[in-house]
C-alpha cells in the first residue's frame, strides 16, 4: 500500500472567517436558499484551512464531519483489497463531500487529499440534520447530489467492465477537461498536475498502458504532453474514440 508519511495531517481544523456567501449560494447544496439562509447555515459550521498535499480525512477513519469546499480542490482516492489506489473523483469549489458517510455514522470509505490549499466549512451529523429540518431544500439538494454521484459510479463501473482501455483513458481526460480545462492558443490545457500514474489510477489501468497510449495520441497531434501537464489539442478526436461502440 502506498505510503502516506510525506503528507501533512490536520487533526484540528484551523478557523477562518467565512466569506463569499453570494458565490456559495450557487453551490449545488444551497439551491433554493436565500443569501441570508446560506449565511445562517455557514454560521453553524466549523471553518477549515488545509495546506496543499494534505489529507482532510482518511479511508477507515471515523466519519464525523462532512465538508463543503469554498476554494481549492480535493482528490478522492480509495485502496482496493489488493492495496492499489484508485482515484474516484475530484471535488471542486462549491461541492460537498462525505455527507453520506457522516449520516451512516460509520467510517470514511475514501481518502480526501488536497491538491492545493483548501478552505472549507464542515458540519457534524447532528448539526446537518437540524439544518435539513430547518431548510428542507438542503435535504432535497443532497438527495440530488447523492443520486448524481451514484449514477457516475455506475457509469464508471460499466466502463471498466465493457470498454477498451483506450476508451477509458479518453473518457478520463474528457472528464478532467470539463473540470479543469482552460482554453489556450495551443488547445485546452488541463489546469491540474497529472502524472502518468494519476491518469492510470483514474482510468483503472497501468502506467505502462497510459504512457504508451498518450505517446500514440501525441504523435497523432491529439494532445501535447509535458511534465505532469496535458494540453488537449483535438478534443473531438477523444470524444469520437470514447463513443466507439
Amino acid at each position: 500500500m502506498k505510503s502516506r508519511k510525506n503528507f501533512k495531517r490536520i487533526k484540528e481544523p484551523m478557523v477562518s472567517n467565512v466569506t463569499g456567501v453570494e458565490s456559495l449560494q450557487e453551490s449545488e447544496i444551497f439551491k433554493g436558499l436565500t443569501c441570508a439562509q446560506v449565511a445562517d447555515v455557514l454560521e453553524k459550521a466549523k471553518s477549515v484551512i488545509l495546506p496543499a498535499k494534505s489529507m482532510l480525512f482518511t479511508q477507515g477513519d471515523p466519519a464525523e464531519r462532512c465538508f463543503l469546499v469554498h476554494s481549492g480542490r480535493l482528490k478522492l482516492t480509495k485502496f482496493n483489497e489488493q492495496g492499489k489506489e484508485i482515484i474516484l473523483r475530484y471535488i471542486l469549489a462549491g461541492e460537498l463531500t462525505a455527507a453520506m458517510a457522516v449520516f451512516k455514522a460509520g467510517t470514511y470509505p475514501v481518502t480526501a487529499e488536497s491538491i492545493d490549499e483548501i478552505t472549507a466549512s464542515s458540519w457534524d451529523k447532528t448539526t446537518m440534520l437540524e439544518l435539513m429540518r430547518q431548510y428542507p431544500d438542503i435535504a432535497i439538494n443532497l438527495l440530488g447530489v447523492v443520486t448524481e454521484r451514484i449514477d457516475e459510479m455506475q457509469h464508471r463501473y460499466l466502463e471498466l467492465c465493457t470498454e477498451q482501455v483506450e476508451q477509458r483513458i479518453a473518457r478520463s481526460l474528457l472528464r478532467l477537461m470539463r473540470s479543469f480545462g482552460l482554453k489556450t492558443a495551443e488547445g485546452i490545457r488541463l489546469e491540474i498536475s497529472l502524472s502518468r500514474q494519476d491518469i492510470a489510477d483514474y482510468s483503472g489501468t497501468t502506467i505502462y498502458t497510459v504512457s504508451r497510449t498518450l505517446s500514440v495520441w501525441e504523435k497523432k497531434g491529439w494532445i501535447q504532453s509535458r511534465r505532469e501537464r496535458i494540453v488537449i489539442v483535438k478534443p473531438q478526436a477523444l470524444v469520437q474514440l470514447a463513443e466507439i461502440g
